[in-house]
């Protein structure tokens, strides 16, 4: 959610929505394998959650010193992002990338499935289709959720017309995504 506010705050909201996109199809993938038994075996396997937690970290850490290098040194204004990202749709590819990413490479989310959906199935009725259902729903919750998130940081945009504010909201949201991967270091190491 942080990364997704970062985004809207610093590349505005066409790129945040295009990352929310990747984020979505990231949980969906996520509860469908968790549906079908997928989450469940990285459970099972100490090496695949420990490399998932890993490479999780690591790629949030990437994400958070890579904002906070382009708000603290920049790409010399919009014209400069273009020549490197390309048009606009390429853009919108490399932030749809990075949202897939972020929630595939989080094992906790896949716990999530298999720890707290699994409550709310029926065991009258058959359970796969139960789960796909509720995690469907789930993707929508948050979808949505994320969705405001992205608007409400791209409406903040707008009050912070000082380019040296925004430089400083980007940095300060930078930082805080770096120390969001170390929380989720420490609190996915307690959940195996």
């Amino acid at each position: 959610m942080i990364y997704l506010a970062i985004l809207s705050l610093s590349e505005g909201r066409r790129a945040a929505l295009a990352a929310v996109a990747g984020v979505a199809l990231g949980l969906l993938i996520v509860g469908m394998g968790a549906a079908f038994g997928l989450a469940a075996l990285i459970q099972q396997s100490e090496f695949i959650y420990q490399l998932l937690r890993w490479v999780g970290v690591f790629y949030l850490v990437w994400l958070g010193v890579e904002g906070f290098w382009r708000a603290t040194y920049g790409d010399d204004g919009p014209e400069a992002g273009k020549s490197e990202l390309g048009t606009l749709q390429q853009a919108d590819g490399i932030y749809f990338r990075r949202g897939l990413v972020t929630n595939l490479l989080n094992p906790k989310a896949g716990l999530y499935f298999i720890a707290v959906v699994p409550g709310f199935v029926n065991p009258e009725y058959e359970s796969s289709w139960q789960l796909v259902f509720l995690s469907l729903s789930f993707v929508v919750v948050a979808t949505a959720i994320h969705l405001t998130i992205v608007l409400l940081a791209a409406r903040a945009r707008l009050f912070l017309e000082s380019a040296h504010v925004q430089k400083r909201v980007r940095q300060g949201l930078s930082l805080l995504l770096v120390v969001v991967a170390v929380w989720f270091y420490f609190e996915s190491s307690r959940v195996v």
